[in-house]
């Protein structure tokens, strides 16, 4: 196999913890009404929308103007959101910048809104020290849409192996996969900054 020409990484639970529940178990205790609340009310296709590039706050409040008794709750996707996009992992950023220390590009490729990743830049600055970022708002199109896929290729001139793609979804990697790039599963904060280096070792590339 041969050595990558670049390294995606995926941000949200590679680079940074995504858990909005754990900001409803916060502020809803009881567990089984959390519950209720997430199979009332599609809260992650909400997102999707604004990953597609929908406005982030209007639209968290229009879906949170339907359904009244959940209406303060909703919002919360908007007013508390970089509680839920938090802490960084800071174990993946030092992968990351030594990769690009020794001269491979690497890039992000995330399902992320307009709105909601320029909040989160001012937050983490961290977010400007790709080399290239694909945030799917501003494409128009989601992981693990093959379109966006695509778009990096084009974009990049890069394909199939020359390419070397972490992401905490399986769906998202298989995708990737069938396009012939080299993937990584992302586990955990814990373990995966681990996993993500020897993974990048075996992929051939210099990781500290």
């Amino acid at each position: 196999m041969p050595r990558p020409e670049a390294v995606i990484f995926d941000i949200g639970n590679v680079l940074i913890t995504w858990n909005p529940e754990r900001i409803y178990d916060q502020v809803m205790p009881d567990r089984a009404a959390r519950e209720r609340l997430f199979d009332t009310v599609d809260l992650h296709g909400m997102n999707d929308r604004i990953d597609r590039g929908a406005p982030f706050r209007d639209t968290v409040y229009s879906v949170a103007q339907a359904y009244p008794e959940y209406e303060a709750l909703i919002r919360l996707w908007h007013d508390r959101w970089i509680e839920m996009a938090s802490p960084p992992i800071e174990a993946s950023w030092q992968i990351l910048r030594g990769l690009r220390g020794r001269g491979i590009p690497v890039f992000a490729l995330s399902n992320f809104g307009i709105d909601s990743f320029a909040h989160a830049e001012t937050h983490y600055p961290q977010l400007g020290e790709f080399d290239r970022r694909f945030i799917s708002g501003h494409m128009g199109v989601i992981k693990p849409e093959a379109r966006i896929y695509e778009m990096v290729e084009e974009a990049t001139g890069l394909s199939g192996q020359q390419i070397f793609f972490t992401d905490d979804r399986i769906d998202n990697l298989e995708a990737a996969a069938a396009r012939g790039w080299q993937t990584y599963r992302f586990a955990d904060p814990g373990s995966g900054p681990a996993g993500l280096a020897e993974a990048l070792r075996c992929a051939g590339l210099p990781v500290a």
